[in-house]
């Protein structure tokens, strides 16, 4: 790591209780373990992966989807009215910031200012250029957020499955490296907690739960990595099997698979 790069301390593995919906809170973030996580390199890696690295990206509405998405997380804000079965994000964090007296402009309050992603289209008002600007300016912020929402989704998840030991186990191995904590707060941001009954298709999941119970053995180390690698695989392989027709998620599927290449 680079000196230049700022450390931050994560969050004992056990001391999770953050309820569902709940941003984590600074009593959380004091918590420390003996890991330390690069907050800026892990911040760019995930905004390359989620924004190809580019301002313009930090604000976006996805084809074949009723939101936008913010933030080098893709942070989910539903317009007014609309409901879906995905976990809705920018509120959260936006919540997270104030709670760290982070001035956030008022145009990030209550619903999201588009009805459709025609109008976010056809917006000339730079409302969303504003966005991203800020946005930018604040991706430590955004890093920090989804370290910590990543680490109170353990309890959640080991609550929910049928063999919790195992999802804890293999949480502990890859929270131990920096790479391994890269897979737990990157997928987590990618593809959600898991633990939201409404994130099924047939009865399947593909969220971070799923692929700690998918991971096959007890691995450390690199070891460890790319057997979560295999796993999210896996999961995504199952999702688009399992997806309704009316979606096409075969399209995304290649490039969902190259992003659980990183893991490795």
């Amino acid at each position: 790591m680079k000196n230049a790069y700022m450390l931050i301390p994560l969050l004992l593995l056990g001391a999770c209780t953050a309820a569902p919906q709940k941003q984590p809170t600074n009593r959380q973030a004091r918590q420390v373990s003996k890991a330390q996580v690069d907050v800026r390199w892990l911040g760019q890696r995930i905004w390359a992966n989620e924004c190809a690295g580019s301002v313009q990206g930090l604000v976006s509405w996805n084809a074949g989807e009723n939101f936008p998405s913010l933030g080098i997380g893709h942070f989910i804000w539903y317009p007014a009215g609309v409901q879906g079965p995905f976990d809705e994000s920018l509120p959260r964090f936006v919540a997270f910031a104030r709670s760290r007296g982070v001035q956030v402009p008022a145009y990030f309050n209550g619903a999201a200012p588009w009805p459709t992603k025609a109008a976010f289209e056809a917006d000339r008002s730079g409302l969303a250029n504003k966005m991203r600007q800020w946005l930018a300016a604040h991706v430590e912020l955004q890093t920090q957020f989804i370290i910590l929402r990543s680490r109170a989704a353990l309890p959640k998840m080991m609550q929910q499955s049928h063999n919790p030991a195992a999802v804890q186990a293999h949480y502990h191995a890859l929270a131990r490296t920096t790479q391994g904590m890269y897979c737990l707060v990157d997928y987590v941001n990618f593809k959600g907690e898991g633990t939201k009954v409404t994130e099924r298709y047939n009865g399947y999941g593909w969220g971070l739960l799923q692929v700690l119970e998918t991971m096959q053995g007890n691995p450390q180390g690199r070891a460890a990595t790319a057997e979560f690698s295999r796993a999210a695989s896996e999961v995504m392989r199952r999702r688009v099997a399992n997806a309704p027709a009316a979606r096409g998620e075969q399209r995304w599927l290649a490039g969902w698979l190259n992003r659980c290449k990183t893991y490795r």
